[in-house]
């Protein structure tokens, strides 16, 4: 088989595997991965990008277009692509916690850029002119990441000492299943946390 018909056949390939993936939900090339050389698969994947059949969403990550009444371009939110880019690199995210406290009622600021903690290095990945910001955090603020469990941490540590007040803590509790409440319990956790989250 000459080069011109292995190139070919790795583009045939490669467009019938994306044709079959939903459209507006973010995939990364390494998928294609077994489809041919690399070289091979981003020229192929190149290819679609100019005809408009795919979006480069970061770098290594794409997508298929999708459309709805209200938007011309459906965009994946940023917590889809940097879920993906973690799995990628064997890392694990957490909400942050000024997200965490939002979401228990606790605050109603809305952060300008997002951010998630990383079991990674800190970075900042950008999504077009949009920034997202990943923060290495500690294990012990990684516990239970994208739980429950794990959103209360995250909150509680964001909190701290003073801010973890008992009606902040008796927000979090009530929002917990009493199962998520024993895992919380469970966790590893400086000794301030674990007697505010004791005391009735």
């Amino acid at each position: 088989m000459s080069r011109t018909d292995c190139a070919l056949s790795v583009s045939t390939r490669v467009a019938q595997r994306v044709r079959r993936l939903p459209k507006g939900r973010p995939f990364s090339i390494r998928r294609l991965a077994e489809l041919g050389t690399s070289g091979a698969v981003s020229k192929a994947i190149a290819r679609m990008v100019s005809r408009g059949e795919l979006e480069r969403v970061h770098r290594g990550i794409y997508m298929r277009p999708k459309s709805s009444r209200y938007v011309a371009r459906v965009r994946p939110s940023a917590w889809e692509v940097v879920s993906l880019i973690a799995r990628q690199s064997r890392q694990v995210l957490q909400i942050h916690g000024a997200n965490a406290v939002r979401k228990f009622g606790l605050s109603t600021q809305m952060p300008l850029i997002s951010i998630y903690y990383t079991s990674g290095p800190s970075r900042s990945l950008f999504m077009g002119k949009a920034e997202v910001r990943l923060v290495h955090a500690a294990p012990m603020v990684m516990q239970h990441a994208g739980t429950e469990v794990g959103m209360a941490i995250s909150a509680l540590f964001y909190l701290g000492k003073d801010g973890s007040t008992p009606e902040c803590i008796a927000s979090i509790k009530k929002a917990l299943r009493p199962e998520d409440q024993t895992a919380l319990m469970a966790c590893k956790m400086p000794k301030w946390m674990r007697m505010a989250l004791e005391l009735p």
